[in-house]
């Protein structure tokens, strides 16, 4: 009760403090791009099908899985229908990571958070071309999520099943770059600092990192605060839901608030 009155208050005062969904008062050119061509965009665009289809089939499948949460440290029985209700993201949250990288065209894309895979394939869908390394902490998620993948035919994504706080260093030790970052893993404030910290020591020029449920809780409301503070992000948007960054470093320095 105490966090959904928190989520409430968080909403209330995002709502009266935050730039309408047109992006009225903005004058970034930058950011109005962002929100007109980006976020406002329309297109029903090939993927959505094919993902969305997909995910009705989940919504269907009654069938239970034992889940273990690394972040929680608990495990139980769950049905799959039950998994993508609350906990795969919104159609309208997902085509928006789809948006952004068929607009931003990113090389190498971190999923910090597989679930089923959903959000994953828009990931990887906005740029067949580019190389998509999703991380899930859960070997029973993770193999459906693998077969999400290969019914989607989607070629470019790397599954990194394990403990993130193994499988996350291991990849980026790999990797020269980033260019796009979605943190869907562990809603706490301290993982949440730790794979930002982790991720912004190879985050590109033109990197973008996004961050799901930034006021999930207060916790996660305070590391949005401290992560938005860091010298080298440029421009942060919040959506409520999701965060975004951007550290061009050309970029003017600015917050926005604005309502999706």
């Amino acid at each position: 009760m105490k966090q959904g009155w928190f989520q409430i208050k968080a909403y209330i005062k995002h709502w009266f403090s935050s730039h309408t969904k047109r992006g009225d008062g903005v004058h970034s050119p930058f950011i109005f791009s962002f929100i007109t061509d980006i976020k406002n965009e329309k297109h029903p665009y090939y993927a959505y099908h094919t993902i969305e289809q997909i995910r009705q089939n989940l919504r269907n499948d009654k069938e239970t899985i034992h889940v273990t949460d690394f972040g929680t440290g608990v495990s139980r029985e769950r049905a799959i229908c039950d998994i993508v209700k609350r906990s795969a993201k919104s159609a309208k949250e997902a085509q928006l990571l789809f948006r952004m990288v068929r607009a931003y065209q990113p090389s190498t894309i971190l999923d910090l958070g597989t679930c089923l895979g959903t959000s994953t394939l828009y990931l990887s869908q906005g740029n067949t071309n580019a190389q998509v390394y999703t991380f899930e902490g859960c070997p029973e998620t993770a193999k459906i999520a693998a077969t999400n993948f290969k019914n989607a035919h989607a070629q470019n994504i790397q599954l990194c099943i394990g403990d993130l706080a193994e499988t996350l260093p291991a990849t980026l030790k790999q990797l020269s770059t980033v260019d796009f970052v979605f943190f869907d893993a562990n809603h706490q404030k301290e993982p949440t600092l730790s794979y930002f910290q982790q991720c912004l020591q190879k985050v590109s020029t033109n990197g973008v990192f996004v961050f799901d449920d930034i006021h999930w809780s207060e916790g996660m409301q305070e590391a949005w605060d401290i992560i938005c503070q860091h010298p080298q992000v440029r421009v942060s948007v919040d959506l409520f839901h999701v965060g975004i960054l951007f550290f061009n470093p050309e970029l003017k320095p600015a917050h926005y608030k604005i309502k999706f």
